[in-house]
């Protein structure tokens, strides 16, 4: 699997979200609606979610194992870093 795509989307707000995030795998399957959230460890992905019947939040999406969870974290907020020194608006 490569990640052949990110764009980040910087939410002009102040909180806890710092921007949205979609990525496309190997030139033919997006996932869109990754946050970027400031916590309090620092900065880590939120996958999309939807809002259950029991008023639970569960992931739409989202990588089986952590080591690609690990891998995704760190090249979304890589591509997060750049926008932030790029101040655009999209990348």
């Amino acid at each position: 699997m490569n990640i052949t795509d990110v764009r980040v989307r910087k939410v002009a707000r102040n909180g806890k979200m710092k921007a949205v995030v979609s990525i496309t795998i190997d030139d033919v399957f997006v996932v869109h609606d990754i946050k970027v959230i400031e916590g309090d460890k620092g900065l880590f992905i939120a996958m999309p979610s939807r809002k259950a019947a029991d008023g639970e939040y569960k992931d739409i999406a989202h990588p089986i194992n952590s080591d690609t969870r690990t891998a995704l974290q760190e090249l979304i907020l890589m591509k997060y870093q750049e926008a932030m020194e790029n101040d655009t608006d999209e990348m």
